[in-house]
């Protein structure tokens, strides 16, 4: 494993890092917007899953940051038809965020790994959540890749900008941004680390949810704190309230959904099992990896057979925090470069040979990326500085 240093000198001062962290804008600068919209094959199945389509924004701005060509909107998307179009997402992938040996995000194999997605009929994304190592970028690289992926990816997938933040106040400054932008929703989280009060979170969250429409996310192993259904509840009158992302199992779903609070699991291993249950979505990690085989779980009651059998590859992608396991078997099958911003670092060796041969019982065909590799440790690259 190769650890690439600093290269920055201590006695360089923040003026020196400007030209690369923000070139220029191109004021005024407008380009046409190709128009075809592709009307995805609407699917029929036992819970009457849909595809969405959305007419493409017309671009009015165009500036350049991070590599990655940001679009402003002249017309915001509508607040009703988002919240339509993320209600019918039952299957939404957290998506990987690769990135190159520069340190800066690849956004050609980003947009390779979202048609692939499309391809497999997944409904939306959430754009640098954890497993997209949002809490890794600066608040300008996360924005400029959100308005990136609604301005070109916006009439097919549902687009979830992960702008939640345990600082209300940069919380409420990126998730504006990211409607400006062109998302459909954001993802809210109770603050973490420096936690605070039952009052204090639901405040923390009105806020926010005033907003626009929010996805609110439950994960009390990473939070510290555990949103229970007699605190969410209490956001139903929020306008901006979509529903909650809930790691906390089945059973708190099935709470939920008698209260009417539409549901999506973060949990991929009991994901079939709530959907048959209670009728739930999930936000996959999994579906970066196999997503036609999670479309086929959120459509199929039946499917019973295959959830069994994915139940320890799911359980392997899990075997360290995520989203160490689905960076390494994605440079694995060879969609990505094996480059990791730390803290993160690869499964070891041993690890990596359980996942392939995990990957063997898969049909191929069903596996993002054709290459199956252990591959070596020098292979990988850590940048400690991005």
């Amino acid at each position: 494993i190769h650890r690439v240093p600093s290269k920055i000198s201590k006695d360089l001062s923040l003026m020196a890092f400007l030209p690369n962290l923000c070139i220029p804008t191109v004021s005024n600068k407008s380009f046409e917007v190709e128009k075809k919209c592709d009307l995805t094959k609407e699917r029929k199945s036992f819970y009457g899953g849909a595809a969405f389509v959305k007419p493409q924004p017309q671009v009015t701005d165009c500036r350049f940051e991070h590599g990655i060509t940001v679009s402003l909107l002249a017309e915001k998307p509508s607040r009703q038809k988002s919240v339509e179009r993320v209600k019918k997402a039952l299957l939404m992938t957290a998506v990987k965020t690769p990135f190159l040996s520069n340190g800066e995000i690849d956004i050609d194999t980003y947009d390779k790994l979202l048609e692939r997605q499309i391809q497999d009929g997944v409904d939306g994304v959430i754009v640098a959540g954890t497993t997209g190592e949002g809490h890794l970028m600066a608040e300008s690289e996360l924005l400029s890749l959100i308005g990136h992926v609604a301005t070109k990816f916006g009439d097919r997938l549902v687009v979830v900008g992960n702008t939640g933040s345990n600082n209300t106040s940069k919380g409420l400054k990126a998730t504006k941004e990211g409607f400006a932008r062109g998302m459909d929703a954001a993802l809210q989280i109770n603050p973490y680390y420096g936690k605070t009060s039952e009052a204090g979170v639901l405040r923390h969250l009105q806020l926010l949810l005033d907003q626009g429409p929010g996805i609110v996310y439950n994960v009390a192993g990473r939070t510290g704190q555990d949103m229970k259904p007699s605190l969410l509840l209490k956001l139903k009158a929020s306008e901006g309230f979509m529903g909650i992302k809930e790691c906390s199992g089945n059973d708190r779903i099935a709470e939920y959904k008698k209260e009417g609070v539409q549901c999506w699991s973060g949990n991929d291993d009991q994901a079939f099992e709530g959907r048959v249950a209670s009728g739930s979505g999930v936000i996959s990690v999994a579906s970066n990896l196999v997503p036609s085989l999670m479309r086929r779980l959120m459509d199929d009651p039946t499917a019973s057979d295959l959830n069994a059998s994915l139940q320890d590859l799911i359980n392997w992608l899990f075997c360290e925090p995520n989203p160490i396991a689905i960076d390494t078997v994605l440079a694995m099958t060879g969609v990505v470069k094996p480059i990791f911003r730390l803290p993160y670092v690869p499964l070891n060796a041993q690890q990596r040979q359980k996942g392939l041969d995990l990957l063997s019982k898969v049909p191929a065909s069903a596996v993002v990326g054709t290459q199956r590799r252990v591959m070596d440790d020098s292979e990988f690259v850590l940048l400690d500085h991005y």
